[in-house]
């Protein structure tokens, strides 16, 4: 444990931020398993927008690399216009 004040700050902060990354990333997984099980393709095409705009998200603050991203998007795309046909 630190005993520097600087560093008993820094601590707390990246505690706080480890856990809010995780939240982010258990609910990123969380609608993929939900849009990649949904056999609606109505359905599949708003969990796809809610999970595009979570992974931008993600990506604007770091937590996922932006190629990474975008290559999930792409393969999610391309799932949900295989439901539609």
């Amino acid at each position: 444990m630190p005993n520097i004040k600087s560093a008993k700050k820094r601590l707390r902060q990246s505690m706080k931020r480890r856990a809010r990354n995780k939240d982010v990333r258990s609910s990123i997984r969380t609608v993929t398993k939900t849009l990649l099980n949904t056999e609606s393709a109505e359905e599949a095409e708003g969990l796809y927008r809610q999970l595009t705009s979570m992974l931008d998200r993600a990506a604007r603050k770091g937590l996922i690399a932006s190629n990474a991203v975008d290559r999930r998007k792409s393969r999610l795309s391309r799932f949900v216009k295989s439901l539609s046909n």
